[in-house]
């Protein structure tokens, strides 16, 4: 990378977590310029614009997240059943790491752009898709290798499992009790053995 380049990435990464827990739309220059030592002239010249900033930033916070998803659909995971229970289990084990870096950035993102900053909205709604069309394919590599039942809709099971999680996130954040996103990851679970399993009764 360039000089120029390397600056930019020094101020994405250092600034991450000062977006994703203080939220996009209320960290400002001043908390920027503190977080990462430069000043605002040198921010400013790295970025067109506090919002130009702030997109790059949940770019960033939501590859994180979406990368260390992905593993749970990697090779070490041989079957659809075993990378849809991998996917369960990393957010049972990595709630810890999550919320202390804010809580779950596509949901901080979602609740806090709607209306008020649509370029990020756009990128959310870009992170859902994304999301939801990684679970589902695993649903539908499951239905193709007989594994799963074939008369279930991957799409709504995908999009159900993230309403359930990020549901459980969002309590579990705000009372600060992780048992609403185990209730959580325990339904998805049992949706997976009751309803998505060939052998489901």
């Amino acid at each position: 990378m360039s000089k120029a380049e390397k600056t930019k990435q020094f101020i994405i990464e250092k600034t991450a977590a000062l977006f994703n827990s203080k939220g996009y739309t209320r960290t400002s220059l001043s908390d920027i310029s503190e977080a990462t030592g430069l000043t605002k002239g040198s921010i400013y010249g790295n970025f067109e614009n506090r919002d130009e900033l702030a997109i790059e930033v949940y770019k960033f916070n939501s590859g994180l997240l979406g990368n260390n998803l992905l593993r749970s659909f990697g090779d070490e995971f041989p079957t659809p059943v075993d990378k849809l229970y991998a996917f369960v289990a990393f957010y049972r084990k990595n709630w810890h790491f999550v919320f202390a870096n804010g809580g779950c950035p596509i949901m901080n993102a979602a609740t806090e752009s709607d209306d008020t900053f649509p370029d990020l909205k756009k990128q959310v709604s870009i992170s859902f898709q994304n999301w939801k069309k990684s679970v589902s394919n695993i649903i539908v590599k499951g239905q193709e290798e007989g594994e799963f039942n074939k008369g279930i809709n991957a799409q709504e099971y995908s999009s159900l499992f993230i309403m359930l999680i990020e549901g459980g996130i969002l309590l579990s954040k705000t009372t600060d009790d992780e048992k609403y996103l185990n209730l959580a990851l325990d339904r998805v679970l049992n949706i997976i053995d009751t309803e998505i399993k060939k052998n489901a009764s």
